[in-house]
């Protein structure tokens, strides 16, 4: 019985080590199909998409600390905004011979190699804004011959020596798009001023030029100029972030500004403004950003769009009865000695979406919406309109605009017309006027088919006399009566 049970209990222990040893195998495979894993969800994460006929890896908001060597080689368009990269080693994209834009703005990039761009024959656009880099030289930029849009702002340039060369290089007139916005940081004294603008000279002063080896530089003894006063308006590029992909985009949302930022890129065709503080537009405060299509300025606590007056021409539009600006060259309209409005939104003749929905709006001057040509869409909801004759300009402006959809226009004062649709409001303005009734036959002097909205009238021979000479005409004058409503 006993040798029954030792045989039984070994045949059981030889029957468990090859499971044992099964199981280590799967354990071992499944770690290591788990690190395999790991790299595929790490590639896997980036997206992969064409669009008009070129290929994009969008690899923006990934934690990525580096460049994956296994990407698809064949890419036009790499995306590494938003991640965590620190320093570009040489020779870092040189397999991606046929890539043509490279965004690494908002990294923490603070070292770029002199050949960290080798082999990027055909890259056209470059972004590093928003990063931590102190210097560069011309040395990176050697290798991007096709290079023609290069962003370098909000970076903490310092504007030393060894800065020279790439001062000068952007400060060549064909390099037009290279650097633009980029402003020193250090010294103090350089502080504020732009790379593209700047002296090159006050990078390395020469002994006697500008500050002695050592010593602090004294007034009147050939010291550095004082830094540039703080502008009134925040830089748009220092505040904001710029966006090249899949449009242009300025991105200022919810960056506490109380004003309009100065120094708007021109080539930006989306630009949000969404949740800040501003209360007022003044007129022409987007005349730079000319190629803008979609404007977004909701949730501000804006409650005034001003217009100004210009030279040019005004005339009265026989449709809704209101002064109307037509655009003229400046010297036709100067000869005119007539005046035309300019407002907030003049030059955004591209515009097709304008969101100021939640903001302090009560009604819009006249010739507030007058440049926007290829409007539409306009969202203007949760704003407390007020319903009386100033309100009746954004009606007939969007009456005679019909391809415009609009949203959200409700009275919210008067109390009686609380609630009501803007365009119910303003019909019930016109039909209080009284009507008038086409005069029975025999009973006045129109005659048979004159109504009240048009009369002919003739003037009398005796009212002529006493017109001057010039103006008697012994032909009956005839004068159009139109009702205005």
């Amino acid at each position: 019985m006993r040798l029954i049970s030792a045989l039984l209990l070994l045949l059981i222990l030889r029957s468990a080590e090859p499971r044992k040893g099964g199981r280590n195998r799967e354990r071992g495979r499944a770690r290591g199909k788990g690190r395999a894993n790991a790299v595929k969800r790490q590639t896997s994460e980036c997206k992969e998409y064409m669009e008009a006929g070129e290929k994009y890896l969008d690899c923006q908001d990934r934690q990525l600390t580096g460049v994956q060597q296994h990407w698809p080689e064949d890419i036009h368009h790499l995306l590494l905004a938003r991640n965590k990269i620190q320093v570009l080693r040489d020779n870092t994209f040189s397999q991606f011979k046929n890539l043509k834009s490279l965004d690494l703005q908002q990294n923490e990039l603070y070292m770029v190699e002199e050949e960290a761009f080798a082999g990027l024959g055909q890259l056209t656009t470059l972004l590093l804004q928003h990063n931590k880099m102190k210097t560069a030289s011309e040395e990176h930029l050697l290798p991007l011959p096709s290079l023609r849009y290069l962003r370098l702002y909000d970076n903490p340039w310092d504007c030393r020596c060894s800065l020279d060369s790439l001062v000068r290089t952007l400060q060549v007139p064909s390099n037009r798009n290279l650097g633009n916005y980029a402003k020193c940081s250090e010294p103090d004294s350089l502080r504020g001023q732009k790379l593209k603008k700047m002296r090159p000279e006050l990078l390395c002063p020469e002994d006697g030029e500008g500050q002695q080896p050592g010593k602090t530089p004294q007034e009147g003894q050939g010291s550095l100029p004082k830094p540039p006063p703080i502008k009134k308006y925040p830089d748009a590029n220092s505040l904001c972030h710029t966006y090249m992909f899949p449009k242009p985009m300025l991105d200022c949302k919810s960056k506490e500004l109380k004003n309009i930022p100065s120094s708007l890129p021109s080539d930006i065709v989306r630009m949000d403004l969404s949740s800040n503080s501003i209360t007022q537009l003044r007129p022409k405060e987007f005349v730079a950003a000319r190629d803008l299509k979609l404007l977004n300025l909701s949730s501000n606590n804006l409650d005034q769009i001003d217009t100004a007056a210009s030279t040019g021409l005004l005339y009265l539009s026989s449709r809704n009865f209101f002064q109307r600006p037509l655009s003229l060259s400046p010297s036709s309209a100067a000869s005119t000695g007539l005046l035309y409005l300019s407002t907030a939104f003049a030059g955004l003749l591209y515009l097709r979406e304008l969101d100021l929905s939640n903001n302090s709006l009560h009604y819009f001057k006249y010739g507030v919406l007058e440049d926007l040509y290829f409007l539409r869409m306009l969202n203007l909801g949760d704003n407390p309109w007020v319903c009386d004759y100033n309100i009746h300009y954004l009606i007939y402006w969007l009456k005679h605009h019909p391809g415009v959809a609009y949203s959200g226009l409700i009275c919210t004062e008067p109390q009686e017309f609380r609630g009501w649709p803007v365009e119910n409001y303003v019909k019930t303005y016109n039909g209080e006027c009284p009507k008038d009734k086409d005069p029975q036959p025999g009973k006045g002097d129109t005659g048979q088919g004159q109504t009240a909205q048009e009369l002919v009238a003739e003037t009398e021979e005796a009212e002529m006399e006493l017109l001057p000479k010039p103006l008697r005409d012994p032909r009956p004058k005839k004068y159009e009566v139109t009702r205005l409503t």
